[in-house]
């Protein structure tokens, strides 16, 4: 027992000179500053450019002239263009259907027959007043003389318009007189009947110009080159009157409705001045994975603002949109370009982007739309610290904002990720960018150069 406890003591009396031995032969700790608590952003330096300002907008491609087909008279179909079914184009002046002519070959010969029957009658009335006039002057020279009345017999045609018996017993005032001659002179030359026959050539001729339109509206053809949207009619059918018989749009030009806001219209300058055809545009369609593009214009655009959107739709005028657009991005390299033969025709009721060239700037910025913070603010870096500064938007897209440079300073740098906390003039660290280089591509070597190196090395 005793000596188990010397060794013990031995022990921890070991156990004490060698920590005292490493407590005398340590170092001093080395000092370390404090870590300071900086946050890491993501940034990246703003685009500053110069010149027109690009407004953009989105809308829908429609016919510019659109009409129903129908027949204006009624009658049964005896031909029918083969290319007028659904989707085919048709040339301006094309025959598109005629109706049967048979009975309004009739009705012409019918109204030019009254036509020469009423010449006729005008041809005897003209001659009935030229007879009327002479033997009224005839009479009148008769009745000069005071004994002229005697000569006058009952069955005078003259005696019939004065009666002689009236006359030589002086009855009435020589006014009364005047004013009896005055209201009998006009049936007396036959002239109302004149006008009655003339009355009845024109309704005649009326007719006849009737049955003329009538005829030539039984050949219906394309009032302008485009393309037939529906059909409705079959050879050997009976048509009425304003009957819808098809649908066909114009070709020549598409128009495309682009809704857009009070600040985004007011940066197109002339947008409301007349004859404003020289604002150029562009509009952009996506077929088989390529882009395309079509030049336009503004047209015009609603001075009334769409009542559901509240936006003011700006109408973009499309010259030949069937002649295939141009692929709007540059091929890459090894890439087989886009030809004219496979370029699309831009379709009617396609969704469309557009490109409306705006007001000249002598600088403004591209902000990416991650970049925008609430109130229209942004965080730029400047030496180190983080800097609030509110912008003015000029536009803004689902990608991106176009913003005045006032207040960006020179070479600004605007944050992208967000932050937990913000304050003005805090410090912040820009994470770099890791770029991953490619791995390098040996050459392949061919079966053949490797045998004959290998065979070359061989003792």
């Amino acid at each position: 027992m005793h000596r188990q406890r010397v060794i013990g003591g031995l022990i921890l009396l070991a156990a004490i000179a060698i920590a005292a031995l490493l407590i005398f032969v340590r170092g001093e700790p080395e000092e370390k500053p404090p870590e300071e608590n900086i946050p890491l952003v993501q940034a990246e330096p703003l685009e500053i450019r110069s010149g027109n300002l690009m407004v953009q907008g989105a809308g829908t491609v429609r016919a510019r002239e659109e009409l129903t087909l129908s027949a204006e008279v009624a009658g049964k179909l005896v031909y029918v263009n083969p290319r007028l079914r659904e989707g085919q184009s048709v040339g301006r002046g094309a025959t598109l259907f005629r109706i049967d002519t048979s009975d309004y070959r009739n009705a012409v010969q019918t109204a030019q027959a009254d036509v020469a029957s009423q010449n006729v009658a005008v041809m005897e009335a003209r001659e009935e007043v030229a007879l009327a006039k002479a033997e009224l002057a005839r009479f009148q020279q008769r009745g000069a003389s005071s004994s002229a009345y005697a000569s006058v017999d009952s069955s005078d045609y003259a005696a019939r318009i004065l009666p002689p018996a009236a006359l030589a017993k002086g009855q009435g005032s020589n006014d009364q007189q005047a004013s009896t001659s005055s209201q009998t002179n006009g049936l007396a030359t036959r002239e109302p009947q004149l006008l009655s026959a003339r009355a009845a050539l024109r309704r005649a001729q009326a007719q006849l110009s009737d049955a003329q339109t009538a005829l030539k509206r039984t050949t219906v053809r394309a009032p302008f080159s485009g393309v037939v949207r529906s059909e409705e009619i079959a050879l050997g059918s009976y048509v009425a009157p304003g009957q819808a018989l098809g649908s066909m749009v114009g070709t020549a030009d598409f128009e495309a409705v682009i809704p857009l806001s009070e600040s985004e219209a007011a940066l197109i300058p002339a947008l409301w001045r007349p004859g404003n055809n020289q604002i150029e545009a562009s509009v952009y369609s996506d077929y088989g994975g390529t882009r395309y593009r079509w030049q336009a214009f503004v047209d015009r655009a609603n001075s009334v603002l769409n009542p559901q959107t509240r936006t003011i739709d700006v109408f973009l005028r499309i010259p030949n949109p069937l002649r295939g657009g141009a692929p709007a991005v540059a091929q890459k390299e090894g890439q087989k370009s886009a030809g004219a033969s496979s370029a699309p025709p831009l379709f009617v009721g396609s969704f469309v982007d557009a490109e409306i060239t705006g007001r000249a700037l002598d600088q403004y910025a591209v902000l990416p739309l991650a970049a925008l913070r609430p109130g229209n603010q942004i965080w730029l870096v400047r030496d180190g610290k983080l800097r609030i500064v509110k912008v003015d938007i000029l536009q803004r897209t689902d990608k991106q904002a176009l913003i005045a440079t006032a207040g960006l300073g020179e070479k600004p740098v605007v944050i992208l990720g967000t932050l937990k906390t913000a304050t003005d003039g805090q410090q912040v660290r820009i994470a770099k960018d890791r770029k991953t280089a490619a791995p390098e591509v040996k050459p392949a070597v061919s079966k053949t150069k490797a045998a004959k190196s290998g065979a070359d090395k061989a003792p």
